[in-house]
Formats: structure tokens, sequence, C-alpha cells
């Protein structure tokens, strides 16, 4: 197994799905994908995935359809994706995603998060170089399927690491290949549980327990913000 299975076995028992506002971060998504594929998921590849994992979230089909007729009325702003990355306590390095409205106003909390918990908000490509920006799809296993073979298959487009998760199966691969894998996934029936992008550590630091919960102050605080939809960092998590 490969780093990005180790990343995500660690981060799952720790931080994984712990978003504070999962309906919001979803319904954001939805919004940027309408208003940059169009309303149809049919015809849009994007608010696709975006369906099911809002599906995978238990999020109520009735949301899904609000967020969707929201962001084709023109009352509704436009939502910006902005990244800003930092440093908090012990030179951890954090990468924060957002979606917002107001970037003056994400920006001020941002700084302020960082400034409250011993940290620092940097400067475009401060930090964004220590990450390796994946994407990861979840799909239903298939009775008889060989994992290796379907590793050698999907090389050609762009995935680096496979493996199963209790019964599903989890695809990692270049931020870029998002497109190529989704389609080669819905031409040959498998059928997706979730997509997401991850921003995976090149390294990981290891802190003691009181330096741990110092970090843990600063991520707490931005997941806690409506405008923040992922946050990264290099401090290494143990199971």
């Amino acid at each position: 197994m490969g780093r990005a299975f180790e990343y995500r076995k660690a981060r799952k028992l720790k931080r994984w799905g712990t978003m504070a506002k999962t309906f919001t971060k979803l319904g954001k998504e939805i919004a940027i994908a309408v208003k940059s594929g169009g309303p149809d998921p049919v015809a849009n590849s994007r608010l696709r995935v975006l369906i099911q994992n809002a599906k995978a979230a238990n999020m109520p089909k009735d949301n899904v359809e609000r967020a969707i007729k929201r962001a084709v009325s023109k009352d509704q702003d436009d939502y910006k994706e902005l990244v800003y990355e930092g440093y908090g306590p012990y030179g951890i390095a954090v990468l924060v995603e957002t979606a917002t409205d107001n970037p003056t106003r994400t920006v001020a909390n941002v700084r302020s998060y960082f400034n409250k918990c011993n940290g620092s908000l940097g400067t475009s490509g401060s930090v964004e170089f220590m990450f390796e920006h994946k994407c990861n799809f979840k799909v239903k296993g298939k009775e008889g399927l060989d994992l290796e073979e379907l590793e050698l298959e999907l090389i050609d487009f762009g995935v680096q690491e496979i493996f199963a998760e209790d019964e599903d199966i989890l695809i990692y691969g270049d931020f870029e290949s998002f497109g190529p894998i989704q389609k080669y996934l819905e031409e040959n029936e498998f059928e997706i549980v979730s997509a997401e992008f991850e921003r995976i550590p090149n390294d990981t630091k290891e802190l003691n327990e009181e330096q741990v919960a110092e970090i843990e102050k600063l991520l707490g605080k931005l997941e806690e913000d409506d405008d923040v939809t992922n946050v990264f960092h290099n401090m290494k998590e143990t199971e």
C-alpha cells in the first residue's frame, strides 16, 4: 500500500467527515458546479458526482434540488473558490480551501484564526508545494473483481493507487485525471458512492500530545467557519 492509503487510514479515523457544516459545504459545491456546467446532471459530470456525494452524506433530496434551483436563479451570489495557506504553531503547514461570496470577510476570518492560535497566514504558494493535489473515488465493489487488474487498466487514466475499504474500493489519481477516471467508471458501470479532491502532504511532522492539542484548536476554528470547505495539514495523525 502507498502513501495515499496510509494517509486516508489515519485521517478518516480522526478528522474524516468532521466538517460541522456538511450540507452547507455540499450546497456551495453544487451551486459552483451548476454555475459552471449547467443544472442538468446528465450533461454536467461534476454535478452528477456531487449529487452522489450528497446522497452518501444523507443530504435530503429536497436540499439538493433547492441548491440547484438557487444556483440557476439570478438571486444567488456567485461563489468563488479560494485557497489560503499558512503555518500553525511548530511549523505545521495548513492549507484552507474555501467557497465564498465575500472574499474580504473570508480572508479576515481565516487570518484571525491563525493569529489567535499562534500561527500566521502566508502568501499564495507558501505551503501548497508541500502537498500533492489528488482526486479520489469511492465505488462499490463488484463480485470477482481483481483489484490488480483494475489498477493496471486504470493507470493510463491517471490512477496511482487502488485499495479496498470494507466492501468499497478507493481509487486515487492525479487532480487533473478526475474527468477521465469518472468517465471510465461510469462507462464500465461502477456505482460511484462519492468523489472528492484531497491534498496529501509529502511529509508529515510528529508532535507531542500538548502540541497536537494546539494544532487541533486552529483546525477546529477553521473547520467551523461556514466559508471553509476543506482543511489540510502536514501534522502526523495517528490511528
